[in-house]
């Protein structure tokens, strides 16, 4: 592969001034409404590819690469990869940059939504690696929609709102613990990178980011009806403040099976969902089956 300095001149991943004015020369714009930051900080980014481990051969997804930071050091190791890229300005750059690994089959852009582009990059394989500096305003949907479709990727790499992380990684019985929680936790073994101050970022966010590991578990799905699975421990978490009979209840519109089950689960009643593990949810999960399916 040639050098790409020789096809099209990059910008200085690592100033803000040369960003901004690498952006100005070509007709472009940061847009607020895409959650965009980009990571100038040089020694995170070689972090965070490391982390992920991708080599020669891997297939890799990243979301959001902006003007290709990432990109550029995933392509160097030899991964093939496809990006998807809603700015539309960003995507002809890009486009244009890695138009070299594009002809060789390394490189596909994906350009839209990724919330709406994703099915169909799937069906074209799922790959062995995703990675992304997500917008904090769908970095939870994202996450949530593949792993509810039942996609999921050897190693992820994401970065997200501090906030959003700390729920990924919380354990039943933290005060963060959610239904998004038992989601990431159940399909992977979900632990904290590096924490990323604002000023990691350009433009600086108001909030501070954390990167977040996520590695597939080999015992998948551990239940005998994943969709029965998730429908019951979202409605579990609906009313935090009220007990899992009361939400079960209202999930079956049937105290009396509620309290069966529970029952059946040796889940006490009057316990809140946060406290229950992912293991105790499956369990139940998979007893709410069989009266339903009895």
């Amino acid at each position: 592969m040639s050098d790409l300095s020789e096809f099209l001149p990059p910008p200085d991943y690592d100033s803000p001034a040369a960003l901004k004015k690498f952006l100005d020369e070509n007709g472009m714009a940061m847009q607020k409404k895409f959650g965009q930051n980009f990571l100038i900080n040089g020694n995170a980014r070689v972090r965070l590819i490391d982390t992920l481990d991708i080599g020669a051969g891997s297939t890799v997804w990243e979301v959001g690469p902006g003007l290709g930071a990432m990109t550029k050091e995933i392509l160097s190791r030899g991964a093939k990869l496809t990006v998807f890229e809603i700015d539309r300005g960003f995507a002809s750059f890009i486009g244009k940059f890695f138009e070299p690994y594009a002809r060789s089959g390394a490189f596909i852009l994906r350009e839209g939504d990724v919330l709406k582009t994703w099915k169909q990059a799937a069906e074209q394989g799922i790959p062995d690696r995703f990675f992304g500096n997500l917008p904090y305003n769908i970095a939870a949907a994202i996450v949530g929609d593949l792993i509810s479709a039942g996609i999921r990727f050897d190693k992820a790499v994401v970065t997200v709102q501090k906030e959003v992380a700390e729920r990924m990684c919380a354990a039943a019985g933290d005060g963060n613990y959610s239904s998004f929680s038992v989601l990431c936790n159940w399909a992977y073994d979900v632990q904290p990178v590096m924490d990323l101050a604002g000023g990691n970022f350009w433009p600086r966010p108001n909030v501070d980011s954390r990167a977040v590991l996520m590695t597939k578990k080999a015992a998948f799905p551990c239940c005998e009806n994943p969709g029965h699975f998730m429908q019951l421990q979202r409605s579990l978490f609906v009313s935090r403040r009220k007990t899992v009979k009361n939400n079960l209840t209202a999930f079956y519109r049937n105290a009396e099976k509620a309290a069966d089950v529970l029952s059946a689960a040796g889940i006490d009643p009057q316990q809140r969902a946060e406290r229950l593990t992912v293991e105790q949810l499956l369990q139940l999960s998979d007893i709410s089956n069989q009266h339903i399916t009895e």
